[in-house]
């Protein structure tokens, strides 16, 4: 029995250390997946400053600066410039596709060229993955020089949602590899050593505790797995009150949860199945506990 359960300890605290490793292991693949969108989206921003130094040099200017680049909401990002420019519309397409298609976490966005003073479009298109759903208009048509904003909106990207539904998804599946591994290694309450295979006499019944059954007559009557341990208690001392605490100890004490009325539930269960001797009888001891009375 020692043995026994040092090997179910054992095998509980290996199998807690392994979904501790599982989980560290997710969130560790989690962060890391962060930690590259953090360091690709840096890149994102330089590759637009890029956009916006060569779109300065196209214009002619090579002397004034690119403001920096501002993230002006979530995936979208604004190109501000210090002095006035021209640009040619397929020059920007371009120049933008080109460039962004260094970006890992590209895929589709949509490009707006604004006036600083009123915020107005002044011209705008769409690029994705799918060449056919571009969306370019007007591109031999050379912009007047003017105070220009730049501000390009990228679809979100795959990774991060692919990280988040990881994490999330990891959760469950862990809890639920946990309590597979946890029933099956969790030990059966057994019966006292020396007790699991005798057969004890209980009035005109047989009490087979090895294979949970009663014995009269001829007849077999089924008992559960908590019925018996709760008869072999009353068994192991028939005629003495036992304390209702002790029973609960000794039948639930390992189960880690006690549900008040379980007892009274089974008891009762037990009442009914020893009915067919009327010698036999588990009585209420009130304040005290419970008997089970064996008449000669």
């Amino acid at each position: 029995m020692l043995d026994s359960r040092s090997l179910l300890s054992g095998k509980r605290k290996y199998l807690l250390g392994l979904i501790v490793l599982l989980f560290s292991c997710a969130i560790c693949a989690t962060f890391s997946m962060a930690g590259n969108d953090d360091f690709n989206i840096a890149r994102r921003e330089v590759l637009l400053r890029k956009v916006g130094d060569e779109l300065l040099t196209q214009s002619g200017d090579s002397k004034s600066r690119v403001l920096p680049v501002e993230k002006i909401a979530e995936n979208e990002y604004q190109i501000r410039f210090e002095n006035e420019l021209t640009f040619l519309p397929d020059s920007l397409v371009n120049t933008t596709k080109r460039l962004l298609a260094k970006d890992p976490l590209t895929s589709d966005y949509v490009v707006n060229v604004l006036n600083c003073g009123n915020s107005s479009v002044a011209y705008g298109y769409a690029i994705s993955n799918n060449k056919k759903d571009d969306i370019v208009a007007c591109r031999g048509r050379v912009q007047p020089k003017a105070c220009y904003m730049i501000n390009v909106k990228f679809k979100p990207a795959g990774t991060t949602i692919a990280k988040n539904k990881y994490l999330l998804g990891s959760l469950p599946f862990l809890a639920f590899v946990g309590f597979v591994f946890w029933r099956s290694v969790k030990p059966r309450k057994s019966l006292p050593d020396g007790h699991n295979t005798g057969i004890i006499t209980l009035g005109s019944m047989l009490f087979d505790a090895k294979n949970r059954k009663l014995l009269i007559n001829g007849q077999t009557i089924e008992l559960t797995g908590t019925e018996t341990r709760i008869l072999h208690v009353f068994a192991s001392s028939p005629n003495e009150t036992i304390a209702r605490s002790r029973l609960q100890k000794e039948i639930w004490e390992d189960e880690g949860v006690i549900v008040g009325r379980s007892l009274d539930m089974f008891i009762s269960k037990l009442r009914k199945k020893l009915e067919s001797d009327p010698n036999i009888n588990i009585v209420v001891i009130r304040g005290k506990g419970y008997k089970l009375e064996v008449s000669v």
